[in-house]
């Protein structure tokens, strides 16, 4: 049987139950070579290289995900919503999004990199710079009118309901190049 027969061979709620899976085992990937490079390396060698690894990755996974949804060249906040739905780090983790003034507003309530570390005893992930390179490159690509700024993530943590939080807005016209942090 090929792989494309066993996919079809599975009920819906087992392929869901599989890409639960899969989101779930890429993160324990990612976090087993972050956490090898700490090891050996220290911290600061460990998000030099994260940051390096999510700014290629997340602009991948964004252009995937603008193609599976058939998303418009400038799809908006609208095209921003529905494309974090199903990013990678999304289904991993519990998180939510919510409009408010016009902004898109996307909470990582319970992330599942953080909730491992804690659970193992090592401090917890600084990774309010490699949110900035994800989250604002994954908006971009998305649609490069799109501004994203952090309002809340570790180590600068504003808001204690969740892991972290991150307001999309969308600038009036151009693309619009900078992050703000």
């Amino acid at each position: 049987m090929s792989a494309r027969e066993a996919l079809e061979s599975l009920t819906k709620d087992q392929l869901i139950e599989l890409v639960e899976a899969y989101s779930k085992n890429l993160i324990a990937l990612d976090g087993t070579w972050f956490q090898s490079i700490e090891g050996e390396l220290g911290m600061d060698a460990a998000m030099h290289h994260d940051v390096a690894a999510w700014s290629r990755f997340t602009a991948s996974e964004a252009r995937r995900l603008k193609r599976f949804l058939g998303l418009a060249e400038r799809p908006g906040l609208d095209g921003l919503e529905a494309a974090l739905a199903f990013k990678l780090n999304t289904l991993s983790s519990r998180a939510e999004t919510k409009w408010e003034d016009g902004a898109l507003v996307y909470r990582v309530v319970e992330c599942r990199v953080q909730v491992a570390r804690a659970r193992k005893g090592i401090d917890l992930h600084p990774c309010k710079s490699v949110g900035i390179v994800e989250y604002g490159g994954f908006a971009r690509v998305i649609d490069d009118r799109i501004r994203c700024e952090c309002l809340s993530c570790f180590p600068e943590i504003s808001d204690r309901t969740c892991s972290c939080a991150w307001r999309f807005s969308l600038v009036d016209s151009g693309p619009f190049a900078t992050i703000e942090s």
